[in-house]
Parts: C-alpha cells; structure tokens; sequence
C-alpha cells in the first residue's frame, strides 16, 4: 500500500491540489460516496483515473464543480429544469446530464453529453475552491467492487491512490441520482440518494428506461453496466432470509423486522439502509464468507436505488 490517508486541514487540501495540478489522483469524500477524483480537462490524469479503477473505456464519468456557474461552463445548453433542480437539490446528492460544451472535446461521454453535479461536502466543497477546476471523480474502488463509504475502504480497494482526504463515513452511503435532461421528458439514468418522489416535485414527470444499456454501448451515465457495486463474496438476492437453510461461510444481509441470529441488521427506514449499505457488505466481506444472502427490499419507490444496487450487485 503507497497511499496515504490525511486529514482534510489545510495542509491536505494544499497536498491534495498540488497533485491534481499535477496531473495526479486524489480520493476525496463526498456525501455520497468517496470519489477518485482527477482535473476533468486532463488527459493524463482522466487515464490514471481508468487504470487505477481498471474502469472499461466505455463507462463515462461525473464531472463534479464547485457552483452553478461552473457547471453552466460546460454545457452547450441550460435548460430551464436544470436550473430548478439546482436551486432545489444543489449542493448534493443529484447528478445532471446535458448537452456537453463544443470545446470539451475529450470531457464527458462519447456522446454530446455531460453528466455534473455539486457535491455537498464540506471537504468536497472546499477542494474545488482551491484547486479551482472541475474534477471528474467516479467512486474510488475497483471497477464492479463495492463503493467506498470511508477513506479506510478506498485504501484497500486501491492502495496505490496517493493520498486519500479522510472526511469521514459518508452520510448518504449510496450513489447520487442521475437525471438525463437532454430527453425530452427528464430521464432517470440511476436511482440514487435522492427518490423520485422529490425529483417530481420540481420536473413534473420523469421517464424511467425500461431497457438495460449493454455492456460496451455508449451510455451517457455511469452506474448502468449489468454487475456493478459487487463483493467479492457472491451475492444472492433472497424472499425471505428466514425460510431457508443457510450454508456454512454464509453472511446474512438483512433489516428490522427480519432479523436472524449473527446477521447484519439494517434500518427498515431506505434512507438509513442505504446510508449502511456498503459498509456493511465491506464487513462481510472482510469476515471472509463466500456468500452473501440478502434479504430482498420492498418492492416500493423508496426503497428503488437500494433494489438497483444489489440486482447489480449480484449479477453474474
């Protein structure tokens, strides 16, 4: 292991600038999860983020900005709804895709399109001031492995990042929200943090695909690939955890209401389940079983990204 974790004082935010205007990587904390996060104008340093994740060349990253105006900045377009959506839901947990500027030509999909947002952390927030760039920053672990929630997991996930900002578990604990606004309705790319319910409140309607993208295709948002947010134990989704004989080198995912003896036991609020989400499968896995069962969430609206996450999750 050649990272290293720091506190996100002065003197890490200076560190932590310095190598990303020098073409470098740095994991940082978001309210979701940790990013690995690289100046989105560079080259090089968008390479280093792909190599290190072993992230496919197809899957896109989220370009993350300090305020509105700098988001504005590498759009072609600003539609009305992304203005809405900013002052309802920016800082935070939602990630837009627009129309990319013409001069970004090596920033955002393969498309015309770009996805953004602003991240509502304190250390986020105040590493985007100082480096005063935009910095793409997918989650910072292995392509398709778990997502890091505390500086702790990045460096065991990718132990040649060189310098993680400590902030903290992650008090979301799940991926932001991505809404396609270049469609005609808004498009849900990827449940998230933020549920529908409140994203209607200010777009009206919102489509959700009824197809997946391909492995390989093209796709405007990251988060869309059949297995992602993986253990290395194998996951299987369950009915009821309860009901059946549970193997040896088995852990148990469950919630309130469900509980078994020696499980992890979740809140049965989404919110709280999803904040709880990665660490507890980092914990399972680390306990070294090879299955995972878990009991299946509702099947409501607010329990939707966490439904995502461990459909993907125990994709083959």
């Amino acid at each position: 292991m050649t990272g290293r974790i720091v506190k996100p004082d002065a003197a890490g935010i200076a560190e932590a600038v310095e190598l990303l205007r020098a073409e470098s990587v740095v994991a940082f904390p978001t309210e979701t999860v940790y990013g690995l996060g690289a100046d989105a104008f560079s080259a090089r340093a968008i390479g280093e983020v792909y190599r290190l994740k072993n992230r496919p060349s197809w899957n896109p990253l989220i370009v993350h900005v300090a305020d509105v105006s700098a988001a504005r900045q590498l759009a072609a377009s600003w539609p009305g709804a992304a203005d809405r959506l900013a002052a309802a839901f920016w800082p935070g947990p939602l990630t837009m895709v627009v129309r990319r500027a013409a001069h970004l030509t090596r920033v955002g999909a393969d498309n015309d399109t770009i996805a953004v947002r602003i991240p509502a952390h304190d250390v986020a927030l105040r590493l985007l001031a100082a480096v005063g760039l935009p910095l793409a920053a997918p989650s910072a672990n292995r392509s398709e492995s778990i997502s890091p929630t505390t500086a702790e997991h990045v460096l065991r996930s990718l132990p040649d990042v060189p310098l993680v900002l400590d902030g903290g578990p992650s008090s979301w604990g799940i991926e932001s929200t991505v809404l396609d606004l270049t469609t005609p309705v808004p498009t849900l790319l990827r449940p998230g943090a933020l549920g529908l319910r409140a994203l209607r409140d200010v777009t009206g309607t919102i489509a959700v695909r009824d197809a997946e993208t391909a492995d390989g295709a093209a796709r405007p948002s990251p988060g869309m690939s059949r297995r992602h947010y993986a253990p290395r134990a194998t996951l299987q989704l369950v009915p009821d955890v309860r009901s059946i004989e549970i193997p040896e080198k088995t852990g148990i995912l469950t919630y309130e209401g469900a509980e078994l003896p020696d499980a992890e036991v979740l809140s049965a609020d989404p919110r709280e389940y999803a904040a709880d989400l990665y660490a507890a499968l980092h914990r399972l896995d680390d306990s070294g079983v090879e299955t995972i069962l878990v009991q299946a969430p509702p099947p409501t609206e607010d329990w939707l990204a966490i439904r995502d996450r461990l459909s993907r999750a125990a994709a083959g």
